[in-house]
């Protein structure tokens, strides 16, 4: 009787587990199906916007009446990204660095401003 139920049990245990593991399989399938549509809308918004800029640069004069609005949008937007490029603080280099005294080794006499001689290994002491 006891053995029975144990056997019952492993086999729903198994059951449990098979459709388990078929569900990661379709949700693992799902997002790799998912990340495909997204990496291609992706492309397709940059060959779009690739269009587009080719578009208003080839015929900036002659932009029909329905996207007229849209075009001087992006030109004012151009506009305004360079004027707040130019008011970006310029930003000062840093002084330099104070140099550290050269010292000369002691064993070998080669000067360097590193803690150890560069030629022979020696601490070059203070």
């Amino acid at each position: 009787m006891a053995l029975e139920f144990l056997n019952d049990l492993g086999e729903k245990a198994q059951a449990v587990a098979a459709v388990a593991a078929d569900k990661a399989k379709d949700a693992v399938e799902l997002a790799k199906i998912n990340m495909a549509i997204a990496g291609e809308q992706r492309e397709m918004d940059k060959n779009y916007r690739t269009i587009g800029e080719w578009y208003v640069s080839e015929y900036s004069g002659e932009v029909p009446a329905a996207v007229k609005d849209l075009v001087d949008t992006v030109l004012a937007s151009k506009a305004k990204i360079a004027e707040l490029e130019a008011s970006k603080p310029v930003r000062e280099e840093p002084a330099e660095k104070v140099q550290t005294a050269e010292k000369t080794c002691p064993i070998c006499g080669a000067v360097s401003d590193s803690k150890f001689c560069p030629h022979c290994g020696a601490p070059m002491g203070e």
